[in-house]
């Protein structure tokens, strides 16, 4: 059976999982769900995910949300070595780090920060303070590798691209994160299909969030 996924392009989480798949050389069936009319709280999406996020993965009687947990799994049943996902522990332990680094720091940070004008909330200038916090962490995660968990790119790098290109996106200045602009560049070029699986939808959610977040 074909994997399914449930998404939307302007979603971070829902581009690390469409960059995955395109690192794998997978074939996925979109499926769009429009969270602004509320799709995804419809009966039958709310039948194979009941937490409604996207994206969901349906692979077979497998059914996976959280974006982190569907780039591992992919790698780790569809990769045809470990390179993206390591089998060893103490490679795999630092992937690992930087993805919850990313759900639990640095995405959460800037989603608190920008995502609260969709709603028309002013911006609030402590939680941009954590944001720019967060950066430079990642910022010194890269003095010792070229990639986020070492000298291959992995899927941390996958997922955190697809936070920091909307970041970046939004007009944030990036200028004292010299090594985190020479990673962004890397992956750029060396992701298969970047512009069409992340780009697009970083550039989509980006101009709306600037025209917003420039306007406070």
């Amino acid at each position: 059976m074909p994997l399914q996924l449930y998404y939307t392009a302007a979603s971070p989480p829902c581009r690390a999982v469409l960059l995955t798949a395109r690192a794998l050389g997978l074939s996925l069936t979109l499926k769009e769900v429009d969270v602004m009319a509320g799709h995804h709280l419809k009966p039958e999406f709310v039948a194979i995910n009941p937490q409604h996020t996207i994206p969901t993965l349906v692979d077979g009687s497998l059914k996976l949300w959280e974006s982190r947990a569907i780039c591992t799994y992919l790698a780790t049943q569809y990769g045809k070595d470990d390179s993206l996902y390591p089998n060893n522990p103490r490679a795999r332990c630092l992937v690992d780090a930087r993805l919850y680094f990313d759900m639990g720091t640095l995405y959460q940070r800037w989603a608190e920060y920008a995502y609260p004008v969709f709603s028309g909330a002013k911006a609030d200038e402590t939680k941009f303070s954590k944001v720019h916090e967060a950066l430079g962490w990642l910022n010194t995660f890269l003095q010792e590798y070229a990639f986020v968990a070492g000298n291959k790119l992995t899927v941390a790098d996958i997922c955190l691209v697809a936070t920091v290109s909307t970041i970046e996106a939004s007009g944030l200045d990036f200028d004292s994160y010299t090594r985190i602009q020479r990673w962004l560049k890397k992956c750029k070029t060396q992701l298969p299909g970047y512009d069409e699986a992340n780009g697009e939808g970083a550039k989509i959610i980006g101009d709306f969030l600037k025209s917003k977040l420039k306007s406070e």
